[in-house]
């Protein structure tokens, strides 16, 4: 069993409903749905390349999944994240677009958000004592030869290299795409969320995911609204 802090819309937010179509799976339900057919791209691809996010379901990464401590259970997590939600306020980032992340599409934040860098920050650092160490294997996975240094000291301190300074909010709508395929799979996915792009992404919960199995669908045990917002 592993634990993942997410940031994901509420299960009924037009992006969220969309995103999961996308995809293929809604991470709230478990709900699946089939491949779509495009002038642009077949429903087989449209599957295969959906394929790696689609297990993970529509989300941006906080603190990566983790194994439990020894000396927590999920009953000790989820009062620390209900206590934790209920003291953050929620923020508005300014403006979402369309990104490619080296063979990977995202919706990322159009300039930096600091707010959003710093609530990463902060979700990071307040479940760290809920996180077992990472095995030999886990950190082999994460091939530490090819990390940068900022990379490598922050996997091995909080168990991802993608945080504090190095954190980069993004949602990822596909796996890795074939140079030649990216310049179709971009006008569609800019025709898809051509309603989101462009606009402001509310920051109004924080979802705690969960993966059964090494390998399993990760699913959403529970999102919990910042401060005062509602689901």
């Amino acid at each position: 069993m592993r634990y993942a802090l997410y940031f994901t819309p509420p299960k009924d937010d037009p992006l969220n409903a969309l995103a999961s179509r996308w995809l293929g799976r809604d991470a709230f339900t478990g709900v699946a749905f089939p491949p779509s057919s495009q002038d642009d791209i077949s429903g087989e691809e449209h599957y295969a390349v959906t394929a790696d996010p689609r297990r993970y379901g529509f989300h941006a990464t906080l603190k990566a999944p983790f194994g439990l401590a020894a000396s927590v259970n999920e009953n000790d997590l989820m009062d620390v994240a209900g206590d934790f939600a209920s003291r953050m306020a929620p923020f508005t980032i300014p403006e979402l677009v369309l990104a490619q992340l080296g063979p990977f599409f995202a919706l990322v934040p159009a300039s930096l958000c600091q707010e959003l860098q710093d609530f990463s920050a902060s979700v990071v650092k307040a479940f760290e004592p809920f996180r077992a160490a990472l095995s030999d294997a886990d950190i082999a996975r994460r091939k530490p030869e090819e990390l940068s240094k900022a990379h490598h000291a922050n996997l091995l301190r909080w168990g991802y290299p993608y945080v504090m300074d190095e954190f980069r909010f993004h949602m990822t709508l596909s796996g890795p795409v074939v140079p030649e395929r990216q310049p179709a799979i971009e006008r569609v996915l800019r025709e898809t969320f051509a309603d989101h792009i462009g606009r402001p992404l509310s920051i109004s919960g924080l979802a705690v995911f969960v993966e059964e199995t090494r390998g399993a669908p990760f699913i959403v045990r529970s999102w919990l609204p910042l401060g005062g917002a509602q689901s």
